[in-house]
Parts: C-alpha cells; structure tokens; sequence
C-alpha cells in the first residue's frame, strides 16, 4: 500500500479528479484511510485511547468514520467521503468503491464478529447500509439507499428495503459499474408476473364455466362476453395505468344476440375521464364485429381501491 497507488485509484474511479496536487489536498476519503492506517497499526499493537483518539480526529476532519478496528484493503476509494461509518470488525476487500453516506453497520450487542465483510471489487451507493456479520461477494454491487441484511453473492446486484437480488442477468454488468439510474425493480417483476397470473386464473374461471353450461344459447352468450372482456383489456386507465378489467372497472358485460350492455364503476364519484373511458369501451366492442350497439351504464357504486389491493394479495397467496 502506498501513496501513489491511492492517487492512481482516485483517478481511476473518478473522473472529476484532474491533478495529483488536487488529489493529496482535496479528497477526504483518501485522508481518512491514510489517517486509519495510523490507527489500525497502533489498534494492533493492543494500545487502544491513541488508535480511537486518531480516529476521531480523523472523523471531525473528513466527516468519515473508520473504527481503527476494522481492516481495510488496497486501492479503497471512499467517494467524497461524507457520512460514512464503518464498523470495528468490517473488512473491506481490494478495489471496493464505496460512495457517500455508507454505513457498514452491526446489528448485535455481543462482542465478536458483528459487522459485515466486503468481497473485491464491490461498489456501494450512496446512502447503504450493509448490516451484520454478512459476506458481500467479490464483485457484487449494493443499490443506493438499500439496507441489506443478508448475504450477496459474487456479481450480484442488490436494491431495495430490506435489499433484493435483482437477478441473475445483472452479473453480466462490469466490475465497478453501479449504474444507479439503470438498476432493475425487482417489486415491478413481481407485480407483472401477478398480473399474468390473474390473467390466466380468470381465462381458466372462464373455460370453466363455459363447459358446464347446457343451453347452446347460453354458450354462444358466455364466448361472446368473454371475446368483450378480452377486447376492453385494451383499454388503460391512464389516471392509474392499469386496463380498466385488471383493476375491477369493469362490473358486469351482459351480451343479448347484437347488443352489449357494459356496467362500470369508477375510480372517484366524479371521474373527470367518464366520458372519455366510455367512448372508448364503445369503439372498442364494436370493432369486434357482428355487434350493433353497445350501452355503457356508468353505476352508482364507487371504486374500491383497498378491496382491489386484497385482491392482489389473495392471488399473489396461491
């Protein structure tokens, strides 16, 4: 470890540095992990109030906090520095970026092993908190603002509260590149994949009924209805972005040989896009053909938005 291989790192991982002069005088996350180097050898050498006091003072001067327990490797670059806490028993790999605000944190009492272990060449974004006796794998990146309590593997990316791996395609990234306004939403995964289950649960409800009714008359009305159903999931609700089937717009589609009864709620008493839905609903039933009139009857019953929640959660339980 010396001097000038933490000059070349600073260059290396940021490019707002433009001379060696302004790197020794203007970077304290450089300065608190020289001045930690001083007080993680005296931490060694079992003399205690010296290592803390040094470490204090480093703090008050760089606004970043190195408890002279914790190990901390070769070409470390702690991003302008601010806010930054790492606990007495972390370790930190080789080249790990580490940005603002970042806390390597303990969450036990007890003595011993309480703080998290950081892979090579891990990058971690502003405002994380990396919590426990943890292991960061080599290469992984930690999303800005997320709280992670278990461990990552190698090359993984990791965002949200409590942190997710976002999946297994986010290895591909390179080393050190974090990205912060390209990162996947794990949850918006999830919600799609609901939303495609209770797409195919209502197509099966819907087979279903259509196999145990007896009268053709009735068949004919059932495929009908379910043709229209399928139609108006072309139609989004652009106050929510969601197809007005999907979130429960719909109430009933009553089908009588060439004419089409829908009956909507709406999402307020006094929905300002009323008569926008309702032409679309119409145009929308007609270009299936074979249908002469269509008559959207707009019900006095409100939307409810709470029961339209459970019922994701219901279908997200089976």
């Amino acid at each position: 470890m010396s001097i000038r291989e933490d000059i070349r790192t600073v260059f290396e991982k940021d490019p707002a540095a433009r001379s060696t002069i302004e790197v020794l005088c203007c970077y304290p996350g450089m300065h608190a992990i020289w001045m930690h180097r001083i007080s993680h050898r005296i931490w060694r050498s079992k003399i205690r109030f010296p290592a803390r006091l040094i470490s204090h003072i480093s703090r008050a001067l760089t606004g970043v906090e190195i408890h002279p327990g914790a190990t901390i490797g070769r070409r470390v670059f702690i991003d302008h520095g601010s806010g930054v806490v790492i606990g007495e028993t972390a370790e930190v790999g080789d080249d790990v970026l580490i940005y603002m605000g970042v806390v390597l944190g303990g969450t036990s009492l007890t003595k011993g092993k309480r703080h998290p272990t950081i892979g090579n060449g891990v990058t971690i974004g502003s405002g994380a908190a990396v919590l426990g006796p943890i292991t960061i794998g080599d290469g992984a990146r930690v999303g800005a603002g997320s709280v992670v309590v278990r461990p990552v593997p190698a090359g993984a990316t990791v965002i949200g509260v409590p942190g997710r791996i976002a999946g297994p395609e986010e290895q591909k990234r390179p080393i050190g590149q974090l990205d912060h306004g390209d990162l996947p939403d794990p949850m918006l995964r999830v919600v799609s994949r609901l939303l495609d289950r209770q797409s195919r649960l209502e197509e099966r409800i819907f087979e279903l009924e259509r196999d145990h009714v007896t009268k053709e008359g009735e068949k004919i009305e059932l495929i009908r209805e379910e043709e229209v159903r399928k139609a108006l999931r072309s139609v989004i609700d652009p106050e929510v972005g969601i197809d007005i089937v999907d979130l429960g717009l719909v109430k009933e589609v009553h089908v009588e040989e060439n004419r089409v009864l829908i009956s909507m709620v709406l999402t307020t008493s006094a929905c300002p896009l009323v008569d926008y839905l309702k032409d679309q609903v119409r145009r929308t039933v007609l270009g299936l053909g074979g249908i002469e009139s269509v008559e959207v009857e707009i019900l006095d019953e409100p939307f409810n938005w709470d029961r339209f929640v459970a019922q994701k959660g219901d279908l997200q339980d089976l």
